[in-house]
């Protein structure tokens, strides 16, 4: 049975028993238990504790228990839902589709169901729905998405404007992380075999919806948009049961992709007969039989017909002929029928009318519905007791789209807004403009939606707030919305450029503050965008650019710093005061030095790396900023274990090793995880091994429940180290492995290179697998090539010597 129905429902029979839905959680769980997942898994995937998830799945059970009348639990629900609902409506066989009645919200359209299927049962795998706007391609397309047997559906609505649209890449990473459970990799070409794999393994449904924003006058993709000619291929290509449609008002003229293309036809009169019918609305056959060939039966007209009767004509569709009878609409497309619905509703209601313009600001896409919050702060000059009735009369004229709380427009309308609000603006001599204020009040009410990151859907949310700043060029505010930290559920306090990059984003924040950068005029900004943009061009293996990055932030900082009255400074112990600039910016220069010791170490220059570390400590030592001294230190043991130098080294890590460990501070474990690993390798590098593999695995713990891939892949990679040296051979093959796939996904080069390295000698030490691990070193090679770290090729090429004399454990 499919499991989307199963949740539809189920959501359905709760609400109507509860008037409450599904939570997110909720849904995560009755998704997983299908599945056979523990509760363990559970808690890892939404993000929260297992008790949390046992006892929000306890509360489940019961009221599915009482839906059911019989004793439900995570092992039975599936089978009793399949067979519960087996006895209460037809089921379709895997991929065939039984005839189903017609919804009143759906009429018309059981012959373009079964043409789709037809086609899919042909063996298309791309299917494109071509008509003009308001045919209903959309509601086809998600009506026979949700009625085919698929394990998962995935959308992807396009921007109206072709310079919103979202790139590929970052619509299968969105796919990836928040859809498939599974990091994307950097690599597109990796990514999109990986999505192949996916189509080919499991049923899955594809919508692209409003395709044409992205095609040229002759069909082609935009020279900008090329990526979704390769995405398409691969949806076109594959050999499982996975389908794909596509919704556009043009053709798709792609030579080089198969698709099936489909006119989708209109509305005949019967179908609109049966909508209004099913809606109480009076009509006579003639005036329906006038109304449907003047609006050449679109499906949109049909809808927006209906609202403006129900609310303007007290039902009644010949009252509403008689007004606009005289009109000359035999030939009116539905963009001219938009316009009338705007300038009527202007007339009547021009709160109503400037909410609906003030809505084409949102984006729909990576989060495709706004609540209604997200309407409420559009009506800032509306007294409050009046807004809900402003969003009613958007409704009631079916001018919003609207589903349990979450609101969108449909993208014709959504255009009309648009270019509405452009032309309010131009008339509003007061600034900000009407465009620049709206823009500035969607981009608050994400920011402050936000509260704290809880997981993938809050993130995105969060940063939905960068391209209202963007689109008017406010730079300084994009700026912000990257560097604003917020508390999440596991004790950390991170820019949500920070978060972004740790749960796998790297190219949005990369291509953001890449353009923001040359505009940004505020110091500390500035200092504070480089400390992120190094990190992430150190991730990535740029380690010279990330270094000179880190350089720049920190010019930035120590240039302000003596011009402030900073009583703290080293090597007062004790400061007086500490003055929230002096803070911030002394903060900028420290994490800076830190931050370009880690990457000299990559680069292979242990020397400056200590240097670098030193540093740190003499600044922090002893004021606000200790924490980075602390983290200063075991850099620094870690540089001493490198150099041979384990009386050094120990020296450092134990007292640190002791602060977190007895006893256990799990909250600041947690947000010291990647030092922690690091705390590893030095004892790994002085031989207490016992000690190392247990702050390998609190490292793990801590990295899989803050969703941090690269510190797990590193933790991974030592442990393997660890085996090797102990002789467990298939264990550390199996470590090696997991970290080598966990940094591909990520594009970690650096630590890539690395765990390249590391696996080479393992295949080493066994005569069966020489020639393999001969490959594996190439690899790293070449990555470290093209980081430009010939030190570290040199201590390959050491490293690879030893191991074929036989000295290297």
């Amino acid at each position: 049975m499919e499991l989307d129905s199963a949740l539809d429902w189920i959501d359905t029979q709760l609400y109507t028993v509860t008037g409450e839905s599904l939570t997110e959680l909720q849904r995560v769980i009755l998704q997983q238990a299908w599945r056979g997942k523990k509760y363990g898994a559970i808690a890892h995937l939404y993000g929260c504790t297992e008790g949390h998830a046992k006892d929000v799945g306890s509360a489940l059970w019961k009221q599915l228990s009482d839906l059911l009348q019989q004793r439900v639990t995570k092992q039975n629900v599936r089978s009793l839902l399949e067979r519960h609902l087996s006895r209460t409506r037809s089921m379709m066989h895997p991929r065939r589709m039984t005839h189903q009645p017609e919804s009143p919200n759906f009429v018309g359209r059981g012959g373009a169901i079964a043409h789709l299927q037809t086609l899919v049962n042909q063996g298309a795998r791309v299917i494109v729905l071509q008509g003009e706007g308001g045919l209903g391609k959309t509601t086809l397309a998600q009506t026979y998405l949700h009625q085919g047997d698929f394990e998962i559906t995935l959308e992807l609505l396009m921007a109206k404007e072709s310079s919103h649209i979202t790139p590929a890449e970052r619509v299968v990473e969105e796919w990836f992380s928040r859809d498939l459970d599974e990091e994307p990799s950097q690599d597109f070409g990796v990514t999109l075999a990986r999505l192949k794999r996916h189509l080919e393994q499991r049923p899955i449904g594809i919508l692209i919806d409003n395709l044409e924003p992205a095609l040229d006058k002759d069909g082609r993709l935009l020279p900008c948009h090329r990526a979704y000619v390769e995405l398409l291929r691969v949806l076109a290509e594959h050999h499982g049961s996975s389908v794909t449609l596509v919704t556009s008002r043009d053709r798709l003229c792609e030579s080089s992709v198969t698709v099936e293309h489909y006119r989708l036809p209109r509305l005949d009169q019967p179908a609109w007969s049966c909508f209004f019918q099913h809606r109480a609305i009076h009509f006579t056959p003639v005036t329906l039989e006038k109304i449907h060939h003047t609006y050449g039966g679109n499906a949109k007209a049909m809808g927006l017909i209906y609202g403006s009767v129900r609310e303007d004509f007290e039902g009644d569709l010949d009252a509403y002929w008689q007004e606009h009878s005289g009109n000359p609409l035999a030939v009116m497309d539905l963009k001219n029928l938009v316009s009338q619905q705007f300038n009527r509703l202007q007339r009547l209601d021009p709160d109503a009318h400037r909410l609906l313009c003030r809505l084409g600001v949102y984006r729909y896409q990576s989060v495709a519905t706004i609540p209604t919050p997200g309407l409420l702060a559009l009506l800032w000059d509306v007294e409050t007791s009046r807004q809900p009735g402003v969003i009613t009369s958007l409704r009631n004229r079916s001018l919003i789209e609207s589903a349990k709380g979450q609101h969108w427009l449909h993208p014709v309308i959504r255009a009309e807004a648009i270019a509405r609000l452009r032309q309010l603006s131009k008339v509003d001599h007061n600034p900000p403009s009407e465009w620049v204020q709206t823009h500035q009040r969607a981009a608050a009410f994400w920011t402050e939606s936000i509260q704290q990151i809880n997981g993938f859907t809050d993130a995105i949310a969060a940063w939905e707030a960068h391209y209202h700043y963007l689109e008017i060029q406010d730079f300084e505010a994009t700026s912000q919305v990257i560097l604003r930290s917020r508390h999440n559920q596991w004790g950390q306090f991170l820019p949500l450029g920070s978060t972004l990059y740790r749960m796998g984003l790297l190219q949005p924040v990369l291509a953001t503050i890449d353009r923001i950068w040359p505009h940004v005029q505020s110091p500390r900004n500035r200092g504070e965008l480089h400390n992120i943009w190094g990190d992430l061009l150190w991730i990535t293996g740029h380690v010279q650019r990330a270094i000179a990055c880190q350089q720049k932030g920190m010019a930035i900082a120590q240039s302000v710093l003596q011009t402030l009255p900073c009583q703290w400074s080293f090597p007062s112990p004790k400061p007086d005061s500490t003055p929230h600039e002096c803070y911030a910016f002394r903060m900028i220069e420290v994490d800076s030095l830190l931050s370009i010791g880690l990457y000299l170490i990559d680069w292979g220059d242990l020397g400056q790396a200590g240097d670098r570390f030193q540093q740190v400590i003499q600044l922090a030592d002893h004021t606000p900023h200790h924490a980075w001294a602390t983290k200063a230190r075991v850099c620094l043991a870690w540089v001493y274990s490198m150099q041979n130098r384990p009386t050094d080294a120990i020296r450092l890590a134990d007292p640190i090793h002791t602060q977190l460990t007895h006893p256990p501070t799990p909250d600041n474990t947690a947000r010291f995880a990647f030092f922690v690993q690091i705390l590893a390798q030095t004892y790994a590098n002085v031989g207490q091994a016992t000690t190392a593999t247990a702050l390998y695995h609190q490292a793990i713990h801590h990295a899989e429940t803050s969703h941090y891939t690269q510190v797990k892949a590193r933790a991974m990679n030592g442990l393997a180290v660890l085996a090797r040296q102990q002789g467990q051979w298939p264990q550390a093959r199996e470590y090696h492995q997991e970290a080598i796939a966990l940094l591909e996904t990520i594009g970690a080069i650096c630590d890539l290179a690395e765990a390249q390295l590391q696996y080479g000698l393992t295949l080493a030490t066994q005569p069966a697998t020489r020639i393999q691990a001969q490959m594996e070193w190439e690899k790293a090679i070449a990555l470290f090539t093209t980081m430009e770290a010939p030190q570290q090729i040199e201590r390959v090429n050491a490293m690879v010597t030893a191991s074929r004399s036989g000295s290297t454990g």
